[in-house]
């Protein structure tokens, strides 16, 4: 819990802090009083690093967190930025020994700025034993690892969603996370998941879990506040035409955000 974890951090004088953007943005919340001021390095990973998370973090503490993706299959973090190279809402470039790209659906390494599959090759890498997802994890060499990224044209990787996370509506692809990232800017919002779930006209709508700040009242208002917010902020289009607001988001034990919960769980 962050309380345990805020615990630890003031009896052992942590100094290293790992664990993921939403026990961070937890922690925010249970911050006063409390002594951290060991810390002087916090890493976050398990899932994509909001900006409105990173921002908010460094505002709180001053510290800035280092994102990072890896993967069980390469048996290491492949992208990422060093202290002096963050840049806010962007994962990183490739550590060094590892190269990346996007690629389309057919292998074709796309020329940046693009947005594609992501694909990693390095010094570590996957095999599957008599295994078939050998064929779709690892194509001409490259370890395709089921994210769809953004490649700027100085090479730097930004999160767009998981590939199987992106959210198709009416002939548009849609991050979820990146619809989270413009609710959490809003004061109302403390955290957020978004989803795709089925629509008879569109196929799929941009649907929205909200768990409000203490002391903000649920309202259709409220709602159409943040629909008109999320408009503002990113493409019209990307706008979550559903909102639910719930009191707590399902979650791993090390805080990291379960949306399949939410897929499979019968909601209004």
């Amino acid at each position: 819990t962050p309380e345990a974890l805020l615990d630890i951090i003031e009896h052992a004088g942590v100094t290293m802090l790992f664990t993921a953007p939403t026990a961070y943005r937890a922690l925010m919340g249970k911050l006063k009083g409390r002594d951290i001021s060991t810390l002087r390095r916090c890493v976050s990973a398990g899932e994509s690093l909001p900006e409105a998370t990173w921002q908010a973090w460094f505002e709180c503490t001053g510290l800035k967190l280092m994102d990072g993706i890896g993967a069980t299959e390469m048996i290491h973090i492949f992208i990422a930025a060093t202290e002096g190279e963050i840049r806010p809402g962007a994962t990183g470039k490739p550590v060094p020994g590892y190269t990346a790209c996007v690629q389309d659906e057919s292998g074709k390494i796309l020329t940046p700025p693009a947005t594609g599959r992501l694909a990693v090759r390095g010094p570590t890498g996957c095999r599957y034993m008599a295994d078939a997802r050998q064929q779709k994890y690892v194509q001409n060499g490259w370890n395709i690892t089921g994210d769809t990224y953004y490649m700027s044209e100085d090479g730097y990787f930004t999160f767009v969603a998981r590939s199987d996370d992106m959210i198709i509506s009416s002939g548009y692809n849609i991050g979820g996370p990146e619809v989270e990232s413009a609710l959490l800017t809003h004061d109302a919002v403390a955290e957020c998941a978004v989803i795709g779930v089925p629509d008879a006209a569109r196929g799929q709508i941009v649907k929205a879990f909200i768990v409000l700040r203490r002391g903000v009242d649920e309202s259709d208002e409220l709602k159409e506040a943040l629909q008109h917010h999320v408009k503002a902020t990113i493409a019209p289009y990307k706008y979550p035409r559903a909102i639910e607001f719930i009191d707590e988001l399902p979650k791993t034990q090390t805080g990291k955000l379960q949306r399949f919960k939410l897929k499979e769980a019968p909601r209004n």
